[in-house]
């Protein structure tokens, strides 16, 4: 800063002020003292300001990697007007983040990883930025708890898992009253009776909500139908999808007459097996999915889902950590539910 300070002829508060607060600088001092910068290759120190301000400008955002691979290598190969197709549930978060934190002058670091568990990366994010937030059942509650008292924190999905967090602000969405209304859909709009849940066996706070939404529709409705998912897959992948269904066309009995699936890239993975057997969707077996990925209304026939507002998801975080950051750390926690919208497509018959 000394340096361009001497360069452009100013100084060093107004060399400062042009990074701080352009517009309070005279355009042509300011064009002076960006253009030493540039010759001197300077930029401006994050951790110099964060030692002079307390802040690092920066917020965090945890959450396990949920890539599918086989979502990214169907996407692949398709046109650049199709390059989103593999968005899946974490990357739509990441961009709503994103774009909020850029609207408030904050950078946002992630950290995402499956092998090893994110919680070896927690107290390094938590110590690179003003707040951050995670996705529930990501990080120990002990942990997350310790690291809660100096810094705010936002849990993204699922309902609150301990008392131990009842101060912290949380926003998930309506899944048990999106896969409500989709089952609705199937029994009394379509006159479909003979239905199969595919869920996961890792189950999470949102796919145990929607598949209580299942039950709720089918018990409401007279359907026949057990405690448990018809089956659980190892993984919410297409690869799991297509092998799901495989397991439940080979089980002896009557069909299913649908499929539903706890998230949109099992639904892709079962539409290939379907068309591998021969079989049409939706004359032969309904097809649903739930999320609203990008892949699901590529794949042909279209798919069927409950649509939830990821990206909105992670720009109401951003709201939430900064109006903590600014002024609001004593007020009282906040809770956030927000709606979800039923897609009808071809996979179900519309």
């Amino acid at each position: 800063m000394y340096d361009v300070a001497e360069r452009s002829g100013v100084s060093i508060a107004t060399v400062s002020r042009v990074y701080r607060n352009p517009d309070s600088v005279r355009a042509q001092t300011r064009d002076r003292v960006l253009a030493a910068a540039r010759e001197l290759g300077y930029v401006p120190s994050g951790n110099a300001r964060g030692l002079a301000s307390r802040s690092t400008g920066v917020l965090g955002l945890c959450f396990p990697d949920y890539a599918d691979p086989d979502a990214e290598s169907e996407a692949g190969g398709s046109a650049e007007a199709d390059d989103d197709a593999a968005m899946l549930y974490s990357d739509q978060i990441i961009r709503g983040m994103e774009r909020a934190a850029r609207r408030h002058g904050y950078a946002l670091l992630i950290a995402a990883s499956l092998k090893g568990g994110p919680e070896s990366l927690v107290a390094k994010v938590a110590g690179r930025v003003d707040g951050f937030a995670v996705l529930a059942r990501t990080v120990p509650i002990e942990e997350l708890e310790v690291i809660s008292r100096r810094q705010p924190v936002v849990m993204l999905a699922g309902p609150r898992e301990s008392d131990q967090l009842d101060h912290l602000d949380h926003i998930e969405v309506a899944n048990a009253d999106g896969q409500r209304e989709l089952t609705r859909h199937l029994i009394e709009d379509h006159g479909l009776r003979r239905l199969a849940y595919v869920g996961s066996a890792e189950e999470s706070p949102d796919v145990a909500a929607r598949f209580r939404g299942y039950l709720e529709a089918c018990r409401a409705a007279g359907v026949a139908v057990g405690d448990e998912p018809d089956l659980r897959a190892a993984l919410m992948t297409q690869a799991e999808g297509a092998q799901a269904a495989a397991t439940l066309l080979d089980r002896p009995g009557d069909r299913p007459e649908a499929l539903l699936f706890a998230n949109d890239q099992m639904a892709v993975g079962a539409l290939h097996t379907l068309e591998r057997r021969g079989l049409r969707v939706p004359q032969d077996v309904a097809v649903t999915g739930f999320d609203g990925i990008a892949l699901s209304r590529l794949v042909r026939p279209a798919l069927t889902t409950v649509r939830q507002p990821m990206r909105r998801m992670g720009e109401e975080a951003v709201e939430l950590l900064v109006r903590r950051l600014t002024g609001g750390q004593n007020a009282d926690p906040v809770s956030m539910m927000l709606p979800v919208s039923l897609v009808r497509r071809a996979s179900c018959g519309c």
